[in-house]
């Protein structure tokens, strides 16, 4: 009867110990496939990351630093914050620095489409990056977030590039105050 016993508690011991093992956090879905993501990530020349706490993957910065453009020399910090039902929800994206851009709103908020109606699981990281990227190569008036800035652009260039140039160096564009961000 005591070896019985003794076997009985030396099984309980080992499912304590395998429960115990197996108490380290699993990784969610989102995490698998932003660490996929990531390592797959082809950053172009102008394109870093950043990760201010490196056991977070889910949230990170992208920072862009155009060469051409009306945007070149500046640099632009966005957030990425990736949620628990990705892919099949897109990242939230939002630009730390104030710009004056079409499809950037003085709050951050950036329209893109495959961060919105257009998102799919099958799209990375990568093609967030390419598509921000882009529009700081070519912005696109006809779905504006800055109603003031697509109109300008669409109606006067010059001016718009003077103050996207004034709004990079810092100061007032209107009534809206910028913070420096060239590089």
């Amino acid at each position: 009867m005591i070896k019985l016993f003794s076997l009985k508690q030396q099984k309980k011991d080992e499912e304590g110990s395998a429960r115990a093992g197996g108490s380290q956090k699993k990784a969610s879905a989102a995490q698998l496939r932003i660490t996929k993501d990531l390592n797959e990530l082809n950053l172009p020349k102008t394109c870093s990351t950043e990760f201010p706490d490196p056991d977070d993957l889910l949230n990170f910065k992208l920072i862009i630093c155009p060469d051409e453009g009306f945007y070149r020399g500046g640099r632009f910090v966005f957030s990425f914050k990736v949620g628990p039902n990705y892919p099949h929800e897109p990242p939230k994206v939002k630009c730390e620095t104030a710009v004056y851009h079409p499809n950037i709103d003085l709050e951050g908020n950036v329209c893109l489409n495959i961060l919105r109606e257009d998102w799919k699981p099958v799209l990375t990281v990568n093609s967030i990056v390419y598509g921000l990227q882009y529009l700081f190569l070519e912005p696109n008036p006809e779905d504006p977030l800055n109603k003031e800035a697509a109109d300008e652009l669409q109606s006067n260039r010059r001016l718009f590039e003077q103050h996207v140039q004034r709004a990079m160096r810092g100061g007032y564009v209107g009534a809206s105050y910028f913070e420096r961000c060239l590089k």
